[in-house]
């Protein structure tokens, strides 16, 4: 049986094994629950130096809550997607927040939903190719609606529960289940086109698994055992895999290597990281390593044009220079503030912490720039970006546009 842990506890339980070197895991756990061992980093004033536009919030979904899935939204054709465990997906006007419509799932007897209590919780996604919208659940559930009006398409069942966001390319929709399961399904009506089954879940792993993402020819995965495998879109088939952590360690604890962030893939360059690993360049036709720099990262990697952005263990966000991996600069001023991961916009960094705060920093040297407030809850997923406005979502479900300028 496969045990899963919520990162932060994992960070925490790290700390704590580090200063106590003896305690078993079990008092080591109950330890943390009583006592957060590092509070997180109080913020200091800053003038801001660039201008961060508020253009709407609003609550169109119940978010994640504390599923441990990072639920984020998707922006495609002027539209944002979003979906939560409370069963609700919905469509809004990316520019102004209006809801286009919404769509609520109950759990499925035969050919009628039914609502409550069993309704189907929504864990990963929604993702869209601007045609469809697919949202995969707890439960394993795949569903399928018209992007336009949100009405049913299709739906597929899988082995497992479902808390990364779907990949649709080339008439292909890309599902990673909790069990290490890759399935290929057709965008056309859900049926089964291919399954990767090749994965090693270790006993103990992070709660959360990296989304798919593609070039067009592979899909790039981050798996639990530390790895990034390389699978063919159209067949399934693996082309290569590379391991991004060892998983050395007295206990299983120490042996947790998850690589559960966002991968970016660019200029056929695949960016990803791992916990308790390193942050690695791999060439994404054959795997092989350009560069690898040891900062430990569950959260992934954001890129900009000439670097890209990952938050360590610590939370503290790290700039690396994308030819050579070297530090450009890093920023501990958002140290233990449990950031949700780091995206690019235009010449700037911008990640939500655990109090509902989104800062922006320079690009250039790391320094804060802007600041403002969503909510007062849990941001756990990196801000999407789409040119100069972010989209970021809270755990609750709330979500807020901003525009970046200077």
């Amino acid at each position: 049986m496969k045990l899963v842990v919520s990162k932060r506890v994992v960070m925490l339980v790290l700390l704590a094994f580090a200063a106590t070197g003896c305690q078993t895991i079990k008092n080591i756990f109950n330890d943390v629950k009583k006592e957060n061992i590092e509070p997180p980093t109080p913020l200091t004033e800053i003038t801001p130096t660039i201008q961060m536009q508020q253009l709407w919030i609003e609550h169109p979904t119940g978010g994640a809550q504390k599923t441990g899935a990072r639920m984020q939204p998707t922006v495609v054709g002027g539209k944002l997607f979003t979906s939560g465990v409370d069963g609700s997906i919905a469509a809004l006007d990316a520019a102004s927040g209006k809801t286009l419509w919404r769509a609520h799932m109950g759990k499925r007897h035969g050919f009628i939903w039914h609502h409550g209590e069993n309704s189907t919780r929504w864990g990963g996604g929604p993702g869209s190719d601007g045609s469809i919208v697919v949202a995969g659940s707890l439960e394993g559930v795949v569903q399928a609606f018209d992007a336009a009006d949100g009405k049913e398409r299709w739906s597929s069942q899988v082995s497992s529960e479902i808390i990364s966001t779907p990949l649709i390319a080339n008439g292909i929709v890309v599902v990673r289940t909790n069990d290490g399961r890759l399935y290929g399904l057709d965008a056309a009506d859900g049926s089964r086109k291919w399954t990767y089954d090749r994965s090693t879940v270790p006993i103990l792993s992070l709660r959360g698994n990296a989304s798919p993402v593609t070039d067009g020819t592979f899909v790039f995965e981050g798996e639990d055992n530390g790895k990034i495998v390389a699978i063919t879109l159209a067949d399934g088939k693996v082309a290569w895999e590379q391991a991004l952590a060892s998983g050395e360690g007295r206990t299983e604890i120490e042996r947790l290597q998850d690589a559960d962030g966002p991968i970016v893939v660019a200029d056929g360059v695949v960016y990803a990281s791992g916990h308790r690993g390193q942050v690695a360049a791999l060439v994404a036709q054959t795997g092989r390593p350009l560069w690898t720099h040891a900062v430990s990262s569950y959260t992934g990697v954001g890129n900009a044009a000439t670097q890209i952005y990952v938050v360590d263990g610590n939370s503290t966000v790290w700039a690396l220079d994308l030819r050579t991996g070297a530090s450009n600069w890093k920023q501990d001023g958002l140290k233990y503030r449990w950031l949700g991961g780091a995206s690019a916009v235009g010449d700037y960094a911008v990640v939500g912490d655990l109090e509902g705060f989104v800062h922006v920093l320079d690009g250039s040297d790391g320094k804060f720039v802007a600041r403002a407030r969503l909510s007062k809850h849990d941001i756990q997923s990196p801000p999407v970006v789409v040119g100069d406005t972010v989209y970021v979502e809270d755990m609750d479900g709330v979500i807020g546009a901003w525009r970046i300028s200077k």
